[in-house]
Formats: structure tokens, sequence, C-alpha cells
């Protein structure tokens, strides 16, 4: 399901990056960075990451000089159980919540639902947000990082950073012209440590589908940006949509995972996920370069692994999804 939408702006970003990630090649693009410790001043990592979503939705209602009562609606997921992150953070304001899953796909999920309310006149302004901690992500979905449990090249690294995103109908530079609705996809991959094999064919279909609904060629766009698939997922899903749908989008294609760190220098493995590995990423760095016009038309697929420890260990087969959101910036 693709989706037009005509009435949908991107107002303004806020961005919290943590010590690798200010490491990397994007730092100047993060509004603030943590770099003493992963605690964040905290005494606990599920604590740490309910501060920096806390903070940066902070960030952006004080860059928008806005109050609660200005926003009608936010939008929040998270990888912690019952997205802990999101509620514990979220308790304090008074703002409408609603709160979603889709693993590192999250922001996308956000996104196509706050558009869709803003489309249709139900409100006028929305923050999007969503948040991801190395260290929880580690604890919850593998093991421990204290257990030295070895990984193997294909596993990607938890950013640790959140992004919030104000989203309004009045009219701004960047536009959300249309969305498109992800299966899941399951192709029997039970590989934990492969998640971007594991997310390559929803991210495919989703691109197709995209493309194909709205009857334009990969060429449309100067960048299709997928979400953490890192340095191996990234080559699969180039020679996925050549074998299996027949598009090459070599030219103007990357991954998220492989542009947050620099994955030849830091001790990333395969690369960035999480749902802050998309969200910092597109919401710092590529949102820069359209307010710069230096990109005009983006289309970002943020894309998630979406299981459970407890579906993991009872071995059950890892699905994935994706959604595509297309940005453009207004001439």
């Amino acid at each position: 399901m693709t989706i037009k939408y005509n009435n949908v702006y991107i107002k303004n970003t806020a961005t919290i990056a943590g010590i690798y990630e200010a490491n990397g090649p994007l730092n100047k693009y993060f509004d603030k960075t943590y770099t003493n410790d992963l605690y964040f001043g905290e005494d606990t990592w599920e604590k740490a990451e309910i501060k920096l979503l806390k903070d940066t939705i902070k960030l952006l209602l004080k860059k928008e000089k806005v109050k609660d009562k200005d926003i009608d609606l936010i939008i929040s997921g998270d990888l912690q159980n019952q997205i802990a992150a999101s509620d514990y953070a979220i308790r304090d304001l008074d703002i409408p919540f609603l709160g979603i899953f889709n693993a590192c796909a999250t922001i996308s999920e956000a996104l196509n639902i706050a558009s869709t309310y803003i489309d249709s006149k139900k409100i006028k302004n929305c923050i999007c947000t969503t948040v991801s901690h190395n260290m929880s992500a580690e604890k919850q979905f593998r093991n421990p990082t204290e257990y030295g449990t070895l990984k193997p090249e294909t596993s990607t690294f938890t950013v640790t950073g959140a992004a919030s995103i104000l989203l309004t109908s009045e009219k701004t530079k960047i536009k959300i012209t249309s969305g498109t609705i992800g299966k899941v996809i399951d192709k029997g991959i039970k590989d934990v440590n492969n998640m971007g094999a594991i997310m390559v064919p929803a991210a495919a279909d989703t691109i197709y589908r995209h493309l194909s609904n709205l009857k334009i060629k990969p060429d449309y766009y100067d960048l299709i940006l997928t979400g953490d698939l890192g340095k191996y997922g990234k080559k699969i899903l180039i020679n996925y949509l050549k074998e299996v749908y027949k598009m090459d989008i070599t030219n103007n294609y990357n991954d998220c995972g492989t542009i947050i760190y620099d994955t030849d220098k830091q001790p990333v493995i395969a690369g960035g996920s999480g749902p802050a590995c998309s969200a910092l990423t597109i919401f710092s760095y590529i949102y820069t370069k359209m307010k710069n016009k230096e990109l005009k038309k983006v289309l970002i697929v943020p894309t998630g692994a979406i299981f459970s420890p407890t579906m993991f260990f009872q071995k059950e087969t890892i699905p994935g999804i994706a959604h595509a959101i297309s940005l453009e910036v207004v001439e």
C-alpha cells in the first residue's frame, strides 16, 4: 500500500548521539553528543536510554519554542520490552501518545502514521521519535557485553542515540510526499547475527512496490536509503533486487548502517543497527543535505527484524519488515 501525501512537512528535528556515534563520520551533524560514558549519569542502561529519548524530545520542543499543548500527538517506539523507554520518557509530557513497535523500522512506521493523521487534517503537529542503546539491546537480545561473546563479521552494532522529528501541516522546505507500508516477510533465516540478510527481502519488496505503485524509476530519487542492513546486507540487497525484481539501484543507493560509522576504523563489525541508526543518520546528516539542496528527493526505507528473544529460543525463524517514506525539497 502506497499513500500520497499533499500536506505534510518536516518542521524541525533534534538528534542526540552516544560515544561511538560521536567518534564516527557524522559527529558534526548531531545536535548533541554524550561522550563521557554510556550511563549518561544514570545507574542502568535502560534508564540511560530513557534519558536519551526524553532529552531529545525536550531539545526539539526547545528548538521550536513550543510547549506540550502545542503538540497534538507524539508517536514513539524502541527495543525495550513493552517499549518501556518510550513509555517512561513520555510519562511526564502532557501530550497524547501512541506507542509503536517495528524494531529498527520504527521511525518509518511513526512517520507513516503521523503523515496520515496530518494529511487527513485530524491533527496539525506531531512528534515522531525513537531511541536505542547499545548496551540495553545487547543485554536483551544477545548476551551482555560483559559476557565477552565473540560475534561473526555479519553482526551489526546497535546505535546509541535518539532522534525526534516534528511533522506539521505548515509549509516548510522539506515535504513528505508519499509512504509505502511494508509487509512482514520471512525467508526462514534463524541467524540472529545476520540481521542484514534477514531484512533484505522486506526492503526489496517495499522498494519495488513503492516505485511500481507510483510508476517511477529508481533514478527518480537522488538517494534510496535503507535503515541498517550493514555492509553485507547492503551488497545482498543490490544483488537481490537485480535477480528477483530486475531492478538496479547501484548508482543511487546507500545504507544508514554503513554511513553512521566508519566500518574500516571503528569496532562496529558490519555497521550500525537499532531504531536510532536510520533516525539519527536521516534526520541529522541527510536532513542537512536536503536543507542545503544537495539532495532534493530521497526515499528512506528503515528496516527491522521483528522478533523476540522468546521466539528465538523456541527456534523460530526471524521475520523482517521495511516501510518507505519519500522526502522531497519544496522548490
